[in-house]
């Protein structure tokens, strides 16, 4: 059965650092570009970033670029979100998805995040002193 499922949310302080897990299970993962997005109450879902299938190629978005690092381990079909310097305004549920047929960091971008057909369940990331 082909399924997400985040986890390592929690509660950080300012300036802290977390790193949340991907879980994907089902053979259509193993080869696929993955992304995260984010959604705060009230607000947009945001998109943080992505990798492409093979893990050499990363893309990020403007409010999280430098501070945030996407990572895969593809022996596992886990992808790592590793998110240091944390702000209050990084607080959100973290969701991973994707969809077939995406393969690279421009794939994955130049689809609609309305459009991706598997999505994880979500974690809650808060930072607060």
């Amino acid at each position: 059965q082909a399924q997400l499922v985040e986890s390592g949310g929690g509660l950080v302080q300012p300036g802290g650092s977390l790193t949340l897990s991907c879980i994907a299970s089902g053979p259509m993962f193993t080869n696929i570009a993955m992304g995260w997005f984010r959604q705060a109450p009230g607000k947009d879902r945001e998109f943080v970033g992505c990798i492409n299938w093979s893990g050499t190629s990363t893309y990020y978005g403007d409010s999280v670029q430098g501070r945030f690092t996407i990572s895969r381990d593809r022996s596992k079909n886990v992808v790592y979100l590793h998110m240091s310097n944390l702000k209050p305004e990084d607080t959100a549920v973290y969701r991973c998805a994707t969809d077939i047929g995406l393969l690279s960091t421009t794939d994955f971008v130049g689809r609609s995040w309305q459009t991706l057909q598997y999505w994880g369940q979500g974690t809650q990331v808060t930072v607060s002193s």
